[in-house]
């Protein structure tokens, strides 16, 4: 028996199952054009991080691995309000669902505003692209190019990750008006997926622009 007037069920699906499958797949195929816009930066960033190894371990060292350890933890921690989020709904508990997005904006806003720390520092350090950039290396030119890498992968990530506190506080709006149920919960779910994929694009972008070379 079709469920057509079932609340939250859009009038161009037949059936509750039908509407999860077609999110689900849009969501995943969303992500792996995502997968492809990312690959491409971290693509660009190792052919150049092999034709100037020097200058890009050299940039490494400017970054705060203390704050960006920081962030990873943070991030971790808002995959796991994340998830009790998805959980949430799918038990149905209200509150529940509202609770832990909440705990996840808060990790989220915790990260952005660590991260504008850090973006403050290094424009103060004069190590900002453009006509401020100012090192005192003989390999200034190259670590240019490290820091543009480190300004658009970290930048791009950040503003994925406002995209998606966007997208909880839209969330939280449908919830407190009991748009979700047991049987209903299909927007928590795949707006999880995202956050996730959000926040394995840092733990990438952690140990390539912090980590790697620091020994040298």
């Amino acid at each position: 028996m079709s469920d057509v007037h079932t609340p939250g069920l859009a009038h161009h699906f037949t059936t509750r199952e039908q509407q999860y499958e077609a999110a689900n797949l849009g969501m995943w195929a969303f992500l792996v054009q995502e997968i492809l816009f990312f690959g491409g930066l971290f693509g660009g960033y190792t052919v150049y991080r092999t034709q100037y190894f020097e200058a890009f371990v050299e940039g490494s060292h400017h970054l705060d691995v203390g704050l960006g350890a920081l962030n990873t933890a943070v991030l971790i921690g808002s995959s796991l309000t994340m998830a009790l989020a998805v959980h949430a709904a799918q038990t149905g508990r209200k509150y529940g669902i509202i609770g832990w997005l909440i705990a996840t904006i808060g990790l989220g806003c915790t990260f952005l505003g660590i991260k504008t720390i850090e973006y403050t520092h290094k424009y103060h350090q004069g190590l900002v692209p453009g006509s401020g950039f100012s090192v005192d290396s003989p390999l200034a030119g190259p670590l240019k190019i490290f820091f543009s890498f480190y300004f658009v992968m970290t930048g791009m990530h950040a503003f994925h990750m406002i995209i998606g506190v966007g997208i909880m506080l839209w969330l939280i709006l449908k919830a407190s008006r009991d748009s979700f149920s047991s049987k209903y919960f299909t927007p928590v779910e795949v707006c999880g997926l995202y956050w996730h994929f959000v926040d394995i694009v840092w733990i990438f972008l952690f140990p390539l622009l912090y980590l790697i070379g620091r020994h040298y």
